[in-house]
């Protein structure tokens, strides 16, 4: 072999050692730059997101009732209740975020909405971590806060329901005002049009049931916005057991001064079917002074608590005034997580006030309507609540008569005095 050959080979064996070790140091830049916070996350050292709830702890302006939707002893009383789901231990590379840092976090994303690179240069945590911080809060929050929603199991129960609807909106025998909203969502990857709804958008239902102190009393979530809303309904375990009779519902009994049995019923809109045991408007246009708009204007009215409920959610978890832009399960926990709050709120006695002071909800004096004040929260803002679309639905004899009966009440035995002037 030439000297030429020699250094030919030479030069060859030179070029592929040092290609090598060029990919190597290449390698090691760019797994450095997985590892290494960004110099703002590094600020957590001196600033962190515990340090900002102490400062909102001291302020005395409700600024953090405000940050976390529930005045601080209310938010140690649930972190406690979270803690052994939530905390996570040191490791030899980081240290973990605290408990009160992942709840605050998923607090005040419900609250505000704000995107998570918003939330990251606010609690100095990089977007992916919160990614999985938030569904796992909220996971956290509705395992134990279960008992907050329950349904009454007895007849006593329900006949206390019926007593409170019908001392505040005059409808007896009511046991509950029902209803469902769409809340939209990003379009899921590969999701084809499961979740496409009549609405032309993406979105996941919510089915509701409250009580007359604006309380729910059966919330489902996540069925698919392509489903029809009366096949939404019909797929809710509270739909399965009214219509096996499994609700444990007081036995039909006569109104004041009425001949007629008639049974307990929820009060809902056109968008379900007036069955046995749930009462629907009327269709169309009725007469002035007629048996039919006396009858629409008192179940509307009772049909105002489940519609304040919707509302106040919406006004205080601003997260449900847009498109959820998360994938279905975790928006069924984000939505689920806002209901059972609600209740956690309502409930309790150091949060019920500033949840919901007085005037938040809509109020009567003699007929004449005072609207809430989440009404002038949510006005000429959007929201991701999509109502159930009006059906027609032709309904049997024997129902026709029983909502022919609660009519001929309303103009009669249980006549308000002022309902004249505004139905």
């Amino acid at each position: 072999m030439s000297s030429s050959d020699d250094d030919l080979l030479m030069a060859s064996a030179a070029f592929v050692i040092m290609n090598s070790i060029l990919k190597k140091e290449e390698k090691k830049k760019r797994r450095h730059r997985r590892w290494w916070m960004t110099s703002t996350f590094k600020s957590r050292i001196t600033y962190s997101g515990s340090n900002l709830l102490e400062d909102l702890r001291r302020e005395d302006s409700g600024h953090f009732n405000n940050f976390c939707r529930m005045p601080p002893a209310t938010f140690d009383v649930l972190l406690e209740m979270i803690t052994p789901m939530i905390k996570k231990e040191d490791t030899n590379f980081r240290k973990a975020i605290p408990p009160q840092e992942r709840l605050a976090l998923t607090l005040h994303f419900l609250a505000t909405g704000n995107s998570f690179s918003s939330l990251a240069m606010t609690f100095k945590i990089s977007k992916q971590t919160i990614s999985t911080v938030v569904p796992e809060v909220c996971e956290a929050i509705i395992q134990v806060l279960q008992d907050q929603i329950k349904m009454p199991d007895t007849e006593e129960n329900w006949l206390k329901i019926a007593d409170e609807y019908e001392k505040q909106w005059n409808f007896p025998h009511c046991v509950g005002s029902i209803d469902g909203k769409h809340v939209q969502i990003q379009a899921p990857a590969t999701s084809g049009s499961n979740f496409f709804n009549y609405k032309s958008t993406f979105s996941i239902v919510l089915m509701a049931l409250v009580d007359a102190d604006y309380n729910f009393l059966y919330a489902d979530v996540g069925c698919e916005g392509r489903i029809s809303d009366g096949g939404v309904f019909r797929n809710t375990s509270l739909f399965q057991k009214l219509d096996k009779n499994e609700l444990n519902l007081p036995t039909e009994s006569l109104l004041e001064g009425r001949q007629k049995l008639v049974p307990y019923v929820f009060v809902a809109d056109d968008a379900f079917p007036l069955k046995y045991n749930i009462m629907k408007p009327y269709s169309g246009l009725q007469q002035k002074g007629s048996r039919e708009r006396s009858y629409n204007y008192r179940l509307s009215r009772a049909r105002r608590v489940v519609e304040n409920v919707f509302g106040i959610l919406s006004a205080i978890f601003r997260v449900l005034r847009r498109p959820l832009l998360l994938e279905p399960d975790k928006a069924e926990r984000v939505v689920m997580t806002c209901v059972y709050l609600h209740n956690f709120l309502r409930k309790n006695k150091i949060s019920k006030n500033i949840y919901t002071p007085n005037g938040t909800f809509d109020s009567e004096i003699n007929g004449e309507i005072r609207e809430g004040t989440w009404r002038n929260t949510c006005q000429g803002e959007t929201s991701s609540f999509v109502s159930f679309q009006r059906v027609g639905r032709r309904s049997a004899k024997s129902v026709e008569e029983i909502r022919t009966e609660f009519a001929e009440y309303f103009v009669t035995n249980g006549k308000l005095q002022w309902q004249d002037e505004y139905e």
